[in-house]
């Protein structure tokens, strides 16, 4: 007989031990389990055998429900395998988040599943059958029989639309123990464009927290604001192009919302006012349509801004660059005529997408500026450019050797992710401290540096606080 399993245990299918592939399943006892997430492997995190890695190998048939945290495809690309594998359970996420996710998925299915449109719809068709939209601060109960009450409820994480963490309650009614798990999804720097910084639980028994930036920290809003000023400004003297890869969700629109406030301020003579703000990505574009009707979930100081009568994510100088044609036109010209413009194209991470096109045009010119506002995982032709570039480096693109001669500068300050002081933060200032914090969703100096960082934390309070940097369980 082997040892008892002690419940709840967390089991990691993703997302521990590297930065991409979130997907991490709670085991409340050995017949009820909760998924939260389910996401893309990337970057480095990417196995050669891809397909493998996609498919779905965890016994799924304890699933109550798939929670998800956000949008963003490395927490919820694998969804499509999940379902090929057969769950049919509830798929709980925040009210824009039911909104965005479809978007999403019919991305990741053209790009990574299939193009056939029937095939598409079918799916998209079956997501909405089993999507739940939750109202942020509610209980949601799962399950409720003789042994077992488990209950989720959202609150806002703070790091694009719609983003969440998840708290679960857990009340093993034989044994009459209550447990609080929570999961951060990912956590938001405060200040963050359009979004209400994350508020802390009041407890936890055991929190799951993510470590992107678990080993800095990010400038304020006024550093970054300035950095994303001055890098723009560089390029209009050189009358060359700023090159910024973004996500097409949240990224794009912090960065359309900081530029209208830098538009907005500068005098009417201003070269400013006649900079063309150009968003080079179909997808981004729909996903700004879809914040705009999301306006009630924005942050009092961008509805105080709607009241004025301004427009954060659809002011004058912007432009969409919608079908291919035209993106090659808007690539040529901006390579060959020296008009100062801003291109905000994907991916964020350079490897796919238009964003590509623009790098392998403009990277050997000295008068173009490439912007880099996020995370650069390992292994991504992003993160080349951002650490080769500034010494005269090269990058590969498309199996070709681009020389870098363009400026590279790098804001860490428009990270969706909380930096380290935020991330210790979150544990402080809940009124129970966690006894056991499970790090992950970071490279393993991230991970190692926010380890020490809350037992020094702990130590200083008296508290004890368990460190654990799980792997991904087999």
């Amino acid at each position: 007989m082997g040892a008892q399993t002690m419940w709840p245990e967390i089991r990691h299918h993703g997302g521990a031990g590297g930065v991409t592939g979130s997907c991490h399943q709670l085991m409340a006892s050995s017949e009820h389990s909760l998924l939260v997430d389910c996401g893309l492997f990337q970057g480095e995190d990417a196995a050669e055998d891809s397909l493998a890695q996609l498919e779905v190998g965890f016994d799924i048939s304890t699933l109550k429900a798939l929670v998800i945290t956000h949008v963003h495809i490395d927490h919820v690309g694998r969804l499509p395998y999940l379902l090929a594998a057969g769950f049919r359970g509830p798929i709980l996420c925040s009210e824009p988040s039911a909104v965005l996710l479809p978007l999403v998925i019919e991305d990741a299915l053209k790009i990574g599943f299939t193009r056939n449109a029937r095939l598409i719809e079918q799916f998209q068709a079956q997501l909405q059958k089993q999507l739940v939209p939750l109202p942020y601060g509610k209980w949601h109960t799962l399950v409720d029989d003789h042994t077992l009450a488990m209950r989720v409820k959202l609150k806002r994480a703070g790091h694009i639309l719609g983003s969440s963490y998840v708290e679960v309650a857990l009340n093993d009614k034989l044994k009459s123990i209550k447990q609080r798990v929570v999961f951060s999804g990912d956590l938001g720097a405060p200040y963050t464009p359009l979004l209400p910084a994350p508020k802390s639980p009041y407890q936890a028994d055991v929190l799951v927290l993510e470590s992107t930036y678990g080993n800095r920290n990010h400038e304020g809003r006024r550093e970054r604001g300035l950095a994303l000023k001055n890098a723009i400004e560089q390029a209009l003297t050189n009358r060359g192009t700023v090159i910024i890869p973004a996500f097409s969700v949240g990224r794009t629109q912090e960065l359309l919302y900081e530029l209208e406030t830098i538009v907005h301020a500068a005098p009417p003579s201003s070269d400013w006012r006649s900079l063309e703000v150009i968003v080079d990505s179909p997808l981004a574009a729909r996903f700004t349509r879809v914040y705009r009707q999301l306006k009630p979930f924005w942050d009092a100081e961008a509805q105080r801004r709607l009241r004025l009568g301004r427009h954060p994510l659809s002011f004058e100088n912007v432009y969409t660059v919608d079908d291919h044609e035209t993106h090659e036109q808007t690539v040529r010209y901006l390579a060959a005529s020296g008009r100062p413009a801003v291109v905000i194209a994907a991916s964020g991470m350079c490897a796919g997408g238009r964003v590509v096109n623009y790098l392998k045009a403009m990277l050997g010119d000295p008068r173009h500026q490439v912007l880099f506002v996020g995370y650069q995982g390992a292994g991504t032709p992003g993160r080349a450019i951002q650490r080769y570039g500034p010494e005269g480096g090269w990058v590969e693109l498309d199996g070709e050797r681009i020389d870098i001669r363009a400026g590279i500068t790098s804001i860490s300050g428009y990270s969706a992710h909380a930096g380290q002081r935020d991330l210790l933060n979150f544990i402080k200032r809940m009124r129970r401290w966690p006894p056991e914090v499970r790090l992950v969703h970071g490279d393993d100096h991230a991970r190692q540096a926010l380890k020490e960082s809350i037992e020094a934390m702990a130590d200083k309070a008296g508290r004890l606080v368990n460190v654990v940097l799980p792997s991904v369980y087999e």
